[in-house]
């Protein structure tokens, strides 16, 4: 069977920021452009059973940068719906709420962890048939793919807590004498030769 993999999108100003992002659509910045074009020599030559990315521009750039072609938008990988806490830092919203987590809580006017779990199993449901018939490629946000690898794995949204996703990374889902397990996970693609070694980008 072919691997499932995870791509999450380059940087933006507001996840350099650590500021929570679902709806509101924002560009790649310069270095998570970069960022994007790295992941193109490490997904070369693969093929594809089928791409799909979230709806948001910095998903579908992200995709486009590293020479995937999408197939479908799928709204089901949009980004956890922040409701309230739009555009805030963790940090931030401790401030008011000190014991507040995202994994456990959801957020007020948003989401909860439930509501995230039920789409991204629906993505699961999609695609893991089509795992028959080659590598599945994903392409969205961090705190959904986080969920959705836990799902894979059988445990509980809030278990995406446990699974630090940074800005353009790769993630592998498979089988191990089948299970349902994680290959790989949190992977940046290699700096290209000739290159500096850049720091790790933050989420």
């Amino acid at each position: 069977m072919g691997e499932l993999l995870l791509i999450r999108h380059g940087e933006t100003t507001w996840s350099a920021s650590l500021r929570h992002t679902s709806y509101t659509d924002l560009e790649l910045t310069p270095d998570g452009e970069r960022q994007a074009r790295t992941l193109a020599a490490f997904l070369a030559g693969r093929r594809f059973a089928t791409v799909l990315s979230s709806p948001r521009s910095r998903a579908l750039r992200t995709a486009q940068l590293a020479g995937l072609t999408v197939d479908a938008v799928d709204e089901d990988l949009s980004e956890w719906n922040y409701g309230e806490y739009e555009g805030r830092t963790t940090v931030d919203i401790h401030n008011d709420d000190p014991h507040w987590n995202i994994w456990t809580d959801g957020c007020p006017g948003g989401e909860s962890p439930a509501q995230v779990g039920e789409r991204l199993d629906r993505v699961l449901a999609r695609v893991t048939p089509l795992l028959d018939r080659g590598t599945v490629a994903l392409v969205g946000h961090a705190h959904s793919l986080r969920v959705l690898g836990a799902r894979w794995i059988g445990l509980p949204p809030s278990a995406g807590g446990r699974l630090r996703l940074e800005t353009a990374t790769v993630s592998a889902l498979g089988h191990e004498h089948g299970r349902q397990v994680i290959l790989r996970w949190n992977q940046p693609a290699p700096p290209a030769p000739g290159t500096a070694t850049d720091s790790v980008p933050q989420s």
